[in-house]
């Protein structure tokens, strides 16, 4: 790898991309919009390249002369106001992408998928990269659109396209100004959540998780697909380990999924009434009260992939908060 592109560099993957590999020597090169964030590459040498996208000529501009391009543009939305946003972004985007990626002659592209377009397994199973895709019985507009571009990328592999596709749990870590996951440290911290639902997830370092990506950019196998995990927790280990770590307030009592639900639907229609954004969304909870596990082994095994504990996890991203001044 000499010179690489990361798309949507300047979000919570693609920063840490950025100076991973600036840090290894490759010469990087960046492609965000006119008006990004631009603090979470402050410090690096990588180019700036301004445009969209979505934009045949601006991603062609980008790519040339790149041997490998990082695709992890993406919108992250539960909001299903902003579900043609994210189609438009997360389907068509990642469209012209591979294209110009194919019509350069890249090497290879890693494309950052989503757990999201996994499972959910019955019975709250352990979900591998074998797991097949199932929408759910709440359309998740995120999911459907991760899933879309996954499929689209399948196809082109098959007319020659180099690409990879990891498959992130929940990233936690420096670098999330726009508290993505980071949101759980906030606000458990501002003592938002004093109680635990049903069910898990996994969530994961953005550290381990850009090592994943170079570690698939060197070994991963075409058309292959990779889970870039951490650990399966409960709901209530996660609010209540982030609370020890944080001097936040650990669940008082376990909440029903039917209330969750109930409340969701409640925020959504207010601020449907009132023209605002809701703070939380059918969507978002659609995975409460389900265990959804996941399992790394086929990263660990080709691609020398390891995690950290979620406890580790939680402890730096909140150092990190702390030091920013943002917590």
């Amino acid at each position: 790898m000499r010179t690489a592109l990361v798309t949507g560099g300047t979000g919570l993957v693609g920063s840490n991309l950025v100076h991973a590999l600036v840090e290894d020597g490759v010469r990087v090169r960046v492609l965000c919009r006119t008006g990004s964030d631009l603090r979470g590459i402050a410090g690096t040498d990588a180019e700036v390249v301004y445009g969209d996208v979505r934009d045949p000529e601006a991603v062609g501009r980008a790519i040339k002369g790149c041997d490998t391009v990082f695709h992890t543009a993406a919108i992250i939305s539960h909001w299903p106001k902003e579900r043609p946003a994210m189609h438009d972004i997360n389907v068509r985007g990642t469209a012209v992408v591979v294209e110009a990626c194919m019509r350069s002659n890249v090497e290879k592209v890693v494309h950052t998928s989503s757990i999201a377009t996994i499972g959910p397994a019955a019975h709250d199973d352990v979900m591998t990269e074998d797991t097949p895709y199932a929408p759910g019985s709440y359309p998740v507009g995120y999911r459907a659109s991760k899933h879309a571009a996954e499929q689209d990328i399948l196809k082109r592999v098959g007319h020659g396209l180099p690409a990879v596709i990891v498959n992130p749990a929940v990233i936690m870590g420096r670098r999330d100004y726009r508290f993505h996951g980071g949101r759980i440290i906030r606000d458990v911290v501002r003592r938002r959540i004093f109680y635990a639902p049903a069910g898990g997830t996994n969530i994961v370092s953005v550290d381990d998780v850009v090592a994943g990506h170079l570690a698939a950019a060197r070994l991963g196998r075409v058309g292959e697909r990779y889970i870039l995990a951490g650990e399966n927790r409960s709901f209530e280990e996660i609010f209540g380990i982030t609370a020890e770590e944080t001097g936040g307030i650990a669940p008082r009592f376990n909440i029903p999924r039917s209330v969750v639900w109930s409340v969701a639907a409640l925020v959504e229609g207010g601020a449907r009434v009132l023209g605002t954004r809701p703070w939380v969304t059918r969507e978002l909870v659609a995975g409460i009260g389900r265990f959804r596990r996941y399992c790394s082994e086929k990263a660990h095994r080709e691609l020398g992939y390891t995690y950290r504990s979620f406890r580790t996890t939680v402890r730096e991203t909140y150092a990190w908060y702390r030091a920013e001044g943002l917590l």
